[in-house]
């Protein structure tokens, strides 16, 4: 790819990267918060999966100033090199982990209605901390040809006149880079979007036969938002990789697509909200908490609650299940 496809557009991907760092780090931090939290009082095996997929979203969002220094400086790698292979590597491999732990999470979600008593009887928090272990793994792995690539070669093009990082590869990297690219379309995004469509499936058709009209309203608006997340964030993306593998280059647009990438860190906490009324509930605790109304409103509820005491069905009726 030429640098100077970027000319003109790199206050593009500045702007991308500063409204996702804005929105997305509060939003995370505050869904660390409450999972840590839920994982304290009950330890639940999709919680601690969640709770991994929150942490790589926060490695991604604290490395992301390194591409806006990046993209502020017209694409020019102005920092020191070491940081170069290192900020694209945990850039990659949380891109990637993303897809393997959501689509851990469909599989979680599908065995524990499809298969109750058997799920019960499973220490199932110890095995999601097995399975979070093997996802880090198995993208940093994948991930890790960054280095690979830009320590290869005559002259590697970041030590180079340009001063780019991991833009401009010679014929001899891409040899190497390409076929890589895309084993990890098909390992990393392909397989997690089977398991994925798989699970959510099955899971629809298993609670359109008993469950009530809400649950199974709530289930398939999780699952077309995890699908659609799927395909709009990380779809594209891949599809590059394949491109590029049958045109033997990176094609241009790989890098818009990758702002797509990019932005899932912000839709990650609003699966978790839509998704779980008690993600809702923790969340809209902790928000009254964090703005000082918590006090206030949980006095004006609890005289509220007394006055109506006696008047009318329990409170307890219109409780949502915290799934």
């Amino acid at each position: 790819m030429d640098r100077s496809f970027f000319l003109g557009n790199h206050w593009l991907f500045f702007s991308v990267y500063l409204v996702t760092f804005l929105v997305g780090l509060p939003l995370n931090l505050m869904a660390l918060v409450i999972f840590v939290g839920k994982l304290r009082r009950r330890p639940v095996a999709v919680d601690v999966l969640l709770l991994n997929l929150t942490l790589s979203d926060l490695l991604l969002l604290l490395f992301l100033p390194f591409r806006m220094v990046e993209a502020a400086s017209a694409m020019h790698w102005s920092l020191p090199f070491i940081f170069c292979p290192f900020s694209k590597f945990l850039f990659f491999t949380t891109i990637y982990l993303t897809s393997l732990f959501l689509a851990a999470v469909s599989t979680e979600r599908f065995l524990s209605v499809a298969y109750p008593l058997w799920y019960k009887t499973r220490p199932r928090p110890g095995q999601a901390g097995l399975v979070s272990g093997a996802c880090w793994l198995l993208a940093a792995a994948h991930c890790s040809v960054v280095y690979i690539i830009e320590f290869s070669g005559s002259s590697s093009p970041s030590q180079g006149i340009n001063r780019t990082c991991y833009l401009e590869f010679q014929k001899d990297q891409l040899a190497l880079l390409l076929p890589v690219r895309l084993e990890m379309a098909v390992v990393l995004f392909g397989v997690p979007l089977f398991i994925s469509s798989y699970c959510y499936s099955r899971l629809v058709c298993i609670l359109g036969r008993g469950a009530s009209h809400r649950r199974r309203k709530r289930v398939a608006g999780l699952a077309a938002a995890t699908l659609l997340n799927f395909l709009v964030c990380f779809g594209p993306y891949n599809v590059s990789h394949v491109v590029g593998y049958i045109q033997g280059e990176s094609p241009t647009w790989r890098s818009y697509v990758l702002l797509l990438s990019t932005l899932n860190s912000c839709v990650d906490p609003l699966v978790y909200y839509f998704s779980s009324s008690g993600f809702q509930a923790d969340f809209q605790g902790l928000l009254g908490r964090l703005t000082g109304s918590w006090g206030p409103w949980r006095q004006e509820k609890g005289v509220t609650s007394k006055k109506s005491e006696g008047e009318g069905p329990p409170q307890e009726l219109f409780n949502i299940e915290a799934s």
